[in-house]
């Protein structure tokens, strides 16, 4: 699949049954308008439709990854009357952050540049995400007098704890890919980014794809649930898929010492 004329702010490619989504806006450092919003999550359905692509990685052309919302978007600027940021995130940046979060196939982060504002939280909805060592991680929204959104409260809140969350926000001293590794925010530090992702995108491409999206549903989950709401949700799941085509194939290929071929069934 090659891009087509219907996406004007992202590249689309497909090899090696990985999809590629790449923001192409690196003359605004990867700042996103509604349409470009709307784009990411079109081509994430898209790619989740597609039976040739096992995962997907999401990066970006230039020196920033995505440095949030594009403030030349007129849609955000009140002018002389105020204006409902909340129905942009209600109709643009919560939808996008949530496509990737629910999409069935593994989204892989490769962060290329600077995350800024709510491109942060695009960069922390990927499932597996690896950074160039020269990323740096700013929140930007107290200097815009707002708060910070699409997410990004309760991911820095439960990562770095209320204190430094806080002054994470309010004082925008950039966060390292270090200190993103450290608390687990992120999976590596790569100068070979691209690399990296593809790499862990022939991993997930030979798992069992029933097995690997109840994976990854089980586990958003497991961090808003108990203990025991956890463990009722993996004994539904494993019902399922221990009555799947693949589980077959899983223990067949066991047995007879060689590479499971799983068709998602």
């Amino acid at each position: 699949m090659t891009n087509s004329t219907e996406y004007k702010d992202i590249i689309i490619s497909k090899e090696n049954f990985t999809g590629t989504i790449k923001i192409n806006r690196p003359e605004v450092y990867g700042a996103l308008t509604r349409d470009a919003k709307l784009e990411i999550i079109k081509a994430i359905r898209q790619l989740n439709r597609d039976e040739e692509v096992g995962c997907i990685i999401l990066t970006s052309e230039g020196k920033a990854f995505c440095s949030g919302q594009d403030l030349n978007d007129r849609t955000v600027q009140g002018g002389d009357s105020s204006v409902d940021l909340g129905n942009t995130l209600e109709t643009e940046w919560n939808p996008l952050v949530n496509a990737i979060r629910e999409s069935k196939k593994i989204v892989i982060g490769a962060l290329n540049g600077v995350c800024a504002g709510a491109g942060v939280s695009i960069a922390l909805a990927c499932d597996l995400i690896v950074s160039h060592p020269k990323v740096k991680f700013v929140s930007g929204f107290s200097k815009l007098g707002l708060c910070p959104d699409a997410g990004s409260t309760f991911t820095f809140t439960k990562a770095l704890g209320e204190k430094r969350a806080l002054e994470f926000f309010l004082f925008n001293e950039p966060l390292k890919p270090e200190q993103m590794l450290d608390v687990g925010l992120i999976n590596a530090v790569s100068e070979e980014y691209m690399q990296v992702a593809s790499t862990w995108a022939q991993k997930v491409n030979c798992l069992a794809p029933l097995s690997v999206a109840m994976t990854k549903e089980n586990i958003t989950v497991a961090t808003d649930s108990t203990s025991t709401e956890t463990m009722n949700r993996e004994t539904a799941s494993q019902r399922f898929l221990g009555n799947s085509q693949d589980y077959q194939e899983g223990l067949s290929a066991f047995f007879e010492k060689r590479q499971p071929k799983f068709l998602g069934k």
